[in-house]
This record gives C-alpha cells, structure tokens and sequence, in this order.
C-alpha cells in the first residue's frame, strides 16, 4: 500500500529510468539532420571513425549517441525502416546490460541493431541470440545488410554448420545464433584437442581458471525463453555407455500389469512418479528377484521409474512425435521439433520401449552446462521479450540483470476478454468453434493457440466437418511457418497454432506483399528471401500486393482486427500474454478471449476442484460457460504455483550446476593452458610437485609423528608412479625436508631423462635423406617438438578420460545424495563436499597418469617416427569429428608398463634432505609475502628457481 502511494507522488523506478533517457534521445534526435546530410561514403566512413575515436579513449557511452544517429540513418537508407524514439530507449537500456520488455509488433529486431552496432565497434564480437535458427537465419540476412552497409561483418550460426563456418560465424563483428548452438559449441570446444580448432572467440582470461567472463556481449531475443523457460534443461553432449539396453525392454514389459493409484502414485505437480509397496511386490515377482531395493537390484529401481515416467507422464503428439522410426522430442515452450536431442536419466530409452521402436544405448555425459551458467560467462548480456516484467525478481537474483518496460510506439487498444469456463472438454471446443465461424463469417481473422499437436489436430478435424478453411502450425507442419504466419492476417483467415511463443514473426493485417510478390515472381517462401528485388517483374508485382494487401487491410480493421482465441491455459502466465499479443500491434484494433474447461491439464492438476464444486452447484449445463472474476483470479493463482515450483526447479538445477560449474572451468582453464604452452616441461614439473605432496601426505601425514610413517609404502608407491627406486634412507625426517628433497630429486630425474630422451629423439631422425635448411639447432628443435608433441598428448588424453568418468561419479552423486534428506541433512552440503572430493581424487588421478607416461615411455625407431606421428594426427582427427572427449591410444612413443624394466636397468636415486624454507602454497593460495597476489602471480617462480635451479629460459608461460 505504502509503496503504491509512494508511486504516484514519486513515479515507479520504471517511470524514473524512463526519465533519465529523454535528454539522450533528444541529443541522438539533435544529430539526426547533421548525419542525414551525410552522403553514402561519408556515412560509411563513420564506423572507422567511431572505432579511431575508441582507440584515442573514448568509451562507448561518449561514442552512443553518434553510433545510434548512424544506425538510424542507415536504417532508412539501407532497409527503409527509422528507429522510433522507443527504440531508441530499447536500444539504450540494451547497451547498458538490461532486459526490455517492449510488446509484439514494436520491432525488436531493428532495436538490436543499435547495441549491436555500438558494442561491435571494440572488435571483440556480439552474439545475437534468437531461440531457433530460423530466426537467426532470417535475421542474419535481414539485418545484415545494414551492418555489412556501414562496413561491419556479420555471421550466423546454425545447426548443420560446419567447423570452418561457425568458426568464420564467430570471428565477425556481429553473430546471430541458437541459445543452443552457442552453449553446444561452448562445450565442444572443450572437447578439442588444438587451440586453433576452437570455434568460439574468447577474451584473453580465458586459460585464468579463476575468470568469471569469457565472452564480450549478449542480445537475446525473447530472453525469458532462454533464459528461464529453457533454464531447467541442461545442456548435455553425451556418448554411449555401453550397457545392454534389454533391461528397458523388460521393465515396459512390466507396465500392463501395474495399476495407477494401487501400485503406483503420479505427481503431475513434480513430474514424478512413485511405487507403492503393492507395485513393489508387484515388480518383484515379475522380475522374479527377491527385494527390488538390494544392492544387486538397485538398478531396477532406475528401469521400472523410467518405465513409469514413460507411460503416464509423456504423451505422444504433446510430448513427443514418432518420425522415422524415431522418437522426437517437442519443445514444450515453442511447440518445435528438436530433432537430435535426446531425454535423459533413461527416459528416451523407455519411450522407445513403449512406442516399440529400436532402443539406442543409453548415453554417458561427456560435456555439460546449464544455460544460467553459460551466459553468465558473458561481460554484459542484456535481452529483450514482449514479456519480461513478471520475471524481473529471477533475472535479478540468477543474472544480476534489472528489467524495464518500454513504452509502445502507439497505445494498445486490444479487447482482452475475461476467461470463459466449461465444464468438459466437449462444451469448451463447441464453443470454440462457434466463436471461429462467427468471425469467420465476418471476414475477421482469427489465431487459435493449442498446447499440443494432439489438440491441434482434433480443433483442425472438428473445423473440417464445419468446412471451415484453416491452416495448421505445429511441429508437424514447421516447414510452412513463414508462410502460414504471413498470411494470418488476411481477411477470413483461421490459423490453429500450437504455441505461438518465439515464432518471432509479425502477423501483419491484411497479409504481407513481400512474400506474397516473391512466391509468385521467385516461387520462394522466406520474407528475408534473397532474391533480386531491383527485377522490374517483382517491383510491378509488389506494387500490386503492396495496393491490396492495404486495401485488405482496412477491411480486417472494419472486422475488428486479429482475434486470439486460447484453448487452454498454459502453465506459465507469460506464454499465454504472448499469445494475446500478436493482436493489437502498433495500435490496431484486435480481440483475446480464452476458453478453458475443467479437463484441461492446468485446471485438472491445479485447483480445477473448487470451480468444478461452483459449477455442480449452480448446476451449469455443459455448453454454458462460468464467467467471473473470482474464477480468472484462481486460474492465476494456479499458474502462479505452477511458475513457482518451475523457479524452485530452475533454482535447485543452478545451485547444483554451481558445484560443477567450478570444476568445469578449472578443467577447462587446465586444458587451454596445456594446449597454449609453448613448452610443457614447466607444467609437467608441477605435475611432479603436486604428486609427491600428495603421495607424502598419504604415507607420511603432517599430523602424524615420523615414527609412525610408512616409509616403504611411500618408497613403493614412488616406484609405481615413476619406475624409479627412491632411496629414502638419508632423509631427515621433517614433512617439509621429505617433500622438498624427494620432488628435487623427481623433478631433476624428469629433466635427465627428457633430455635423454629428446637427443634419442634427434639421433634417430632418418639420415639418409638429410634436409639442407635444417641446422643443428633447427633440428634440436624439432626433437623437442616431437617430445612436447607427447606430453601434451598424455596430459590432455589423462585429463579427458578422467573428466569423464568424474561427471559419470558426480551424476551418480546427485541421485543418491537425495537419501541424505531423510538423515535430516542438507543434500546440497553434502553434493558439495563429496563433490569436491571427487574433483580432488580425479585431478591425482591424472597426475598418476600423466607420470606413470612420462617415466616409463621408450623411443620408437626413426624409421616409425613420422609415420607413428602421421597415425596419430590421424586418430585425433577422427576423434576432434565425432566429439569424443577422449582421443585415440598410441603416438610417438610405448609406454612401459612393466616397473620390472626401470628396476633392473636403472640405479636407485639417492635422495639428499632439503629444506623448504616455507610450508608448500599451492598455485592459486595467496602469497607467503603478504602482497595480497595469488603464489602463481607473485613469487611461485621465483621460489621454484632457487628451490630447483631452473634456468630462466625454462620457467613456465604465465596461465
């Protein structure tokens, strides 16, 4: 109450920052003349002279409204479109990090290209991103030609790229992009085994495991579609596990026999399902095992639950689609095919159990991210939706994002009707379809939003046998889309939709005479077509679309304009606005009505129990509808528990994905700065370190006396890691004094022997055929290449193999930590900590691998170098292709792995005491000094050459 009052004496925080903006865009309004007196050249030549003034130190805010004026002018000249005043505000509030939330109809596509423009000019790229590739597609070419005008690149990626494409897409000023395909080639790239092949252009912290940002700058389109209707999915490359796929087949087999609410209860609410201890039974004895909560049975745990989820929780034709032998997944928010991707947790298998279809292998995560995690790397990221405003609290809370709303151009003058309530299904869609025929008699068009294909296509069959012409867009019929949304607005026009949310194309009144003159001129399809629009064939048949679609026009505007009619509520709030407003647009007149009956999913899972008991009560027929205020009220408040369960799902996924999310970028910093070092002997070096303290500390815990030490267990674990015998007899016996002397020693007998093993190298380079340009120390050089060539290998291989199987423990982490609850602790604490457990083990686990390849690899002969070498490259590039994330076996040299050869042939290392004079920092710990710098950033180099003697040439390349 307070704050309402509050309001009106001082204007909301909307109205204020509103405020603020006038005089910019009355500055960007005073330019307007001065660069519209510009001829083409000179007003080409802005963008090198906006980016000469950035380099002399101006910042982008100085430079905005001269680079807005320039886009403005271009805009008209290039696409014959000027920038509103609002969009001018959008455009601002874009370039400053904020979420816009500007109507339908207000053109966010040309709003872009303000902040895009702007922010293209520092050269380190923006990333447009749309929610499918067509739009990315259409956008790319549509607003290209403004950006490539004023002399900016532009490139678009999309599924079905090639490597050499998205890498080109990526290195242009401005990139238009999926949500899925930038976070897809995020986690590909990590999976890469050369710098040089990564696709995705990162900032120079990139190697830092520490940096926050990795890229420059968003602008999404439709933001609160990926950014939280999307944001409970993960995003997963995945690869086989191998494992039989029968137990899947035996668990459908199963299901007949199961009865809902006896043996087993579903939460639609939480997408769940649960056996009860009769189904328990029920499952034992068709399985024919003894207690299905075994150890040994625990699996079928997994199997039955899928089987479950399966059959009464995913629906062919709303869930799903059956295609080619295949099952294809529908995106619930767009109502789109997402063909390729697959569910997890087993459930993609038990669909195709149930559906009868050929079983794939149950899949392994290879790579993984969410999308919370994956835009937050960005710099800036800002976005725009027609709505935003409902959830501006979680773009606050999860992206530290403020959300604003734009004024339209013109005053929205829609007739939103009150929801309309019938007792069943039946009454609802009769309804329905008197409502389209009197518009349709009328000549008013009309879009019917449906939340599946299933429904979609029984209101098509219901309007066939009224014979009422119709077109139908769903996931079925995507190939049609730009031209069935086209002419939506034609007089008489009916399009049954299901789900309209991020379609991204304008319904224009009266139909849209570009792609009808390219239809009939070019036979093609797309608005954004590139065609030659000068031919004086198409100019003529524009001219006659251009003269009667307007005439159209008016009469669908005497009609009343666009009416929506939803047939169901969906459960988010912010899908069925959007719906509405595809009418109404830039001040036309239009007409929203949705019709809902008890059955409907939202209505039947959510509180359709208390109108159900009005309706008995007052004894409503079934073709009559209930129409009240208090009715609409309980609906919202149903779709309000619905967004709040999602949120707390959102939420839940994030702060798990925030355990992973560090070790994620700790690995991922570990394998660029393993791929960018120009000598890898440093790193291995610091392998060395951090497996003798570890191996020391197993052995000889600081917290224990000397006394109870296990000297021959540590000799022995030494041996099996390097091969080599390490005396410990003279050593005095102080934690620091073992540590230091046996890594001096390790460390001194890495360098021996890699120098060893380096002129092995360049003595069985082939003699025969001598290459004249090459000196002795060009081919010392190219002796040491083949060598790094190995390390480098051996360290990314260990990494790989090893990420892997840790994603493998912490997904197992996840789904049994739950039982933590009913011990009345926290399961995020505990994911946290073993997790982090987990990461620890697995980084030794590569360090052992790592050395036990190092100190046991003997050369080939030099008749086999290249020709091993050739292999190799080979391999890896078979692997970089299938997106393995671990590559191929073998290379230059055999690893030994018998500790018997280095025993026999080689003499114990005598280890001498030395004192480290400070305790051991690892690299990221603060310095001893006080500096307040991390060790690595301060002394570590400088204590590593007075501890090792290493000579100022070998130190390390910094991270």
């Amino acid at each position: 109450m307070i704050q309402k009052y509050l309001a009106k004496i001082f204007g909301t925080k909307n109205d204020r920052e509103l405020k603020v903006i006038q005089p910019i865009v009355a500055h960007i309004n005073s330019l307007e003349a001065q660069i519209q007196a510009l001829d083409d050249a000179a007003l080409q030549a802005q963008t090198a002279k906006l980016r000469t003034r950035l380099d002399q130190g101006a910042s982008l805010d100085d430079l905005m409204p001269e680079a807005f004026a320039t886009v403005r002018e271009a805009g008209k000249r290039v696409l014959g479109m000027r920038h509103y005043d609002v969009q001018l505000t959008g455009g601002y509030f874009l370039h400053k990090g904020i979420i816009c939330e500007m109507r339908t109809g207000e053109g966010k596509t040309l709003v872009s290209t303000l902040p895009g423009y702007l922010n293209a000019l520092t050269g380190k790229g923006v990333h447009v991103v749309t929610v499918n590739d067509y739009l990315a597609i259409r956008d790319c070419e549509w607003m290209g030609r403004l950006y490539n005008w004023l002399g900016m690149s532009t490139g678009v990626i999309h599924t079905g790229a090639s490597q050499s494409a998205r890498k080109q897409a990526y290195q242009s000023d401005i990139t238009y992009g999926q949500n899925n395909e930038l976070g897809f080639d995020y986690l590909r790239d990590n999976m890469k085994f050369s710098l040089e092949d990564y696709v995705h252009r990162y900032l120079p912290t990139a190697h830092d495991p520490q940096a926050e940002k990795l890229l420059h700058y968003a602008i999404i389109d439709e933001v609160d579609s990926v950014l939280i209707d999307e944001a409970r999915t993960p995003l997963i490359i995945s690869g086989s596990a191998e494992e039989s796929t029968a137990p899947y087949l035996r668990a459908n087999g199963v299901m007949p026999f199961l009865k809902r609410d006896l043996d087993f209860t579903v939460d639609e609410k939480g997408h769940n399902v649960s056996l009860t201890e009769k189904g328990v039974d029920k499952v034992e004895a068709r399985l024919n095992i003894g207690n299905l909560y075994a150890p040994e049975h625990m699996r079928w745990v997994h199997y039955i639950h899928a089987a479950l989820k399966a059959h009464n929780l995913y629906r062919a034709d709303k869930s799903y689609l059956v295609e080619d032998g295949k099952v294809v997944i529908i995106d619930d928010h767009t109502g789109r095919k997402m063909p390729g991707r697959r569910w997890s947790d087993g459930i993609h298998q038990a669909i195709e159990a149930k559906e009868g279809l050929e079983i794939q292998d149950e899949t392994q995560t290879l790579a993984t991210i969410t999308f919370q995690n994956y835009f937050r790397m960005y710099e800036k990221l800002s976005g725009m939706t027609g709505t935003a405003e409902t959830e501006a609290e979680e773009f606050a809370k999860v992206y530290d994002i403020d959300t604003i709303v734009v004024p339209t151009n013109k005053p929205i003058v829609r007739d939103d009707r009150e929801d309309l309530v019938y007792k069943n299904e039946r009454g609802k869609f009769g309804a329905v379809i008197e409502q389209i025929a009197e518009c349709y008699e009328q000549g008013q068009p009309v879009l019917v939003g449906t939340i599946s294909v299933e429904k979609s296509g029984f209101l098509s069959h219901l309007l066939d046998q009224r014979g009422i012409a119709h077109h139908v867009l769903n996931a079925k019929q995507h190939e049609k889309e730009a031209e069935i949304v086209a002419q939506a607005g034609r007089r008489g026009a009916v399009t049954i939709a299901t789900n309209m949310a991020g379609r991204g194309t304008d319904i224009i009144l009266g139909g849209n005479p570009e792609l009808l003159a390219k239809r009939e001129v070019f036979g093609v399809l797309e608005v954004q077509a590139d065609v030659d629009e000068d031919d004086p064939t198409y100019q003529e048949v524009l001219a006659r679309y251009q003269k009667d679609c307007a005439d159209e026009k008016q009469r669908v505007l005497e009609a009343g304009g666009l009416a929506i009619i939803g047939t169901e509520r969906h459960e988010s709030r912010r899908i069925d606005n959007q719906l509405r407003g595809r009418a109404g647009r830039q001040g036309d007149p239009g007409m929203s009505q949705f019709y809902l009956s008890l059955e409907d999913d939202l209505m039947r899972v959510f509180g359709g129990d208390r109108i159900g008991k009005i309706m008995e009560w007052l004894d409503i027929p079934e073709d009559e509808p209930i129409v009240a205020r208090s009715v609409t009220k309980a609906i919202e408040s149903s779709q309000k528990r619905v967004e709040g369960q999602n949120f707390d799902a959102r939420k839940n996924l994030l702060e798990y994905d925030n355990v992973m999310n560090q070790q994620r970028k700790t690995i991922y910093a570990l394998r660029r700065t393993v791929m960018a070092a120009q000598d890898t002997k440093a790193l291995i070096e610091t392998v060395v370190d951090d497996s003798v303290y570890d191996a020391i500390d197993r052995y000889c815990p600081q917290d224990q006396r000397s006394a109870e030490w296990d000297i021959d267990a540590l000799e022995e674990a030494l041996y099996e890691l390097t091969g080599l015998d390490v005396d410990l007899s003279a050593v005095t016996l102080n934690f620091e004094q073992l540590e230091a002397a046996v890594t001096q020693a390790l460390v001194a007998e890495f360098r021996d022997r890699r120098q060893r093993i380096v002129t092995a190298i360049l003595h069985s380079m082939d003699p025969i055929e001598p290459d004249a340009d090459l000196g002795p120390d060009e081919l010392q050089a190219e002796a040491e290449t083949h060598w790094r060539y190995f390390e480098r290998e051996t360290y990314l291989r260990a990494i790989d193999e090893h990420w892997k199987e840790h994603l493998r423990q912490m997904d197992a982490l996840k789904e049994g930590v739950f039982l933590n609850a009913y011990a009345q602790k926290d399961p995020k604490l505990i994911y946290k900590k073993e997790g982090y457990d987990l990461f620890q083990s697995m980084i030794g686990r590569v360090n052992t691998d790592v050395l036990h390849a190092i100190f046991h690899v003997e050369v080939k002969s030099s008749r086999e170098l290249d020709a091993m070498k050739q292999e190799a490259e080979a391999r890896r590039e078979t692997a970089k292709q299938q997106m393995q994330a671990s590559h191929a076996d073998g290379g230059l040299f055999d690893e030994s792995n018998s500790p018997g050869v280095a025993r026999n042939n080689q003499a114990p290392v005598k280890v001498q005491t030395l004192t480290r004079s400070r305790p051991k920092l690892g690299r990221n710990d603060l310095c001893w000094c006080g500096s307040g710098k991390k060790y690595k950033k301060c002394h570590m180099k400088e204590d590593e050459t007075s501890m090792y003697a290493v000579a100022e040439s070998d130190q390390a390349p910094p991270a």
